[in-house]
């Protein structure tokens, strides 16, 4: 099979699809790997590399997907990228296309494209492999985030997460008990923050606890009148709530932002699936924040990207398993023989699989 890997574009995505070591193993296995000129500059792999791995070393987005089988990429192509794809091209990547424009769907459909999204991928017991990864990363950044939003110079109320003695912690709120959220939990008890977890779930509560150290979080149900109790006392707001495969579920209206304090934090981080908040909108690595009524927003779809060596390779570790079949099997028998690769397609020879999201729900369309 020609496997390419083209140089991320979109602003602030730092990280590759494919790391050289993956690159010498494809190779090994008797297939052609195309790599654009600079795809893994950013996230500490050179050129030289992946010719040393054995790619074909390309100098343009269009030789990549032209002469491509099967893209490897992080995120959704833009729309010029969409434009490349090649008839019956195989797409994988987080796709996000939950919040994707109608016209990108019809692109995919029209060029038969099958589309697997990464961050779809299951496992029998419901795991969400790929994700989890991710998700260990962006919820092991979040204090460190939280802390410089909520200094003066950060636009924030002046709060200090761990707090000193004679002087209460912040209070830390975090919407969604899933990975990241349990993750998120951990990291923030561990600093010395004050920190409640909602879900609507009391097994990932559970698992919440389990997690953290007896004693350092608080739990409760995620029902609107306990969102609306804590966000009137909270200094840092994570919302993780998610849909598999559907828009983010609307948790934060205006009014209820209108409660918090002056100078608190909201961190979107459900932004790729449209967000929980209904002033959230997507911002980059490059300019991060923005202030609405008062209220720090930080809503950056790809927060890993900040550490894109250690997350490439967190990538690379947990989705090559699937690329393998893939590219051994072919992608007809890779999605009949393996229920997890199956679980991650979205459109597949003209056909949409499993689009609750984009096909049925209203519109997020943020590019």
């Amino acid at each position: 099979m020609k496997i390419g890997i083209p140089r991320e574009v979109r602003e602030g995505e730092a990280r590759v699809g494919m790391t050289p070591a993956g690159v010498r193993e494809l190779v090994a296995m008797g297939h052609q790997v195309f790599v654009e000129h600079a795809a893994g500059e950013r996230s500490g792999f050179a050129d030289q590399a992946y010719i040393d791995a054995g790619a074909d070393l390309v100098y343009s987005p269009q030789e990549v997907y032209w002469r491509a089988e099967m893209i490897v990429k992080v995120v959704r192509p833009t729309a010029a990228e969409f434009d490349l794809l090649q008839d019956g091209a195989t797409l994988v990547g987080f796709l996000q296309l939950a919040s994707i424009r109608q016209h990108k769907i019809e692109t995919l459909l029209r060029k038969r494209v099958t589309a697997i999204a990464l961050e779809s991928i299951a496992t029998d017991n419901g795991d969400l492999p790929v994700i989890h990864a991710m998700s260990q990363i962006g919820g092991r950044m979040m204090p460190g985030l939280a802390a410089r939003y909520l200094e003066i110079e950060g636009g924030g109320n002046g709060v200090l997460l761990a707090g000193v003695p004679g002087v209460p912690p912040a209070e830390v709120i975090i919407i969604g008990a899933g990975v990241f959220g349990q993750v998120a939990a951990r990291a923030f008890t561990r600093i010395g923050a004050s920190v409640y977890v909602l879900d609507r779930q009391v097994r990932q509560l559970l698992a919440t606890e389990r997690r953290c150290e007896p004693g350092r979080v608080s739990t409760m149900m995620a029902h609107p009148e306990n969102i609306a109790k804590v966000l009137r006392f909270a200094d840092v707001v994570v919302t993780a709530a998610s849909n598999a495969g559907q828009r983010a579920p609307m948790l934060i209206d205006d009014a209820l932002l209108r409660t918090m304090r002056p100078g608190s934090v909201i961190m979107d981080v459900s932004i790729n699936n449209g967000g929980c908040v209904a002033s959230s909108r997507p911002t980059s690595h490059a300019d991060p924040v923005f202030r609405y009524a008062g209220i720090t927003h930080y809503c950056v779809p790809n927060i890993p990207a900040a550490v894109a060596r250690t997350a490439t390779h967190a990538l690379a570790n947990i989705t090559w398993p699937f690329i393998e079949h893939i590219v051994s099997r072919g992608v007809d028998l890779a999605i009949a023989e393996n229920q997890a690769v199956a679980r991650g397609v979205w459109a597949h020879r003209g056909e949409l699989v499993q689009f609750a999201g984009a096909a049925d729900q209203e519109p997020i369309a943020w590019d």
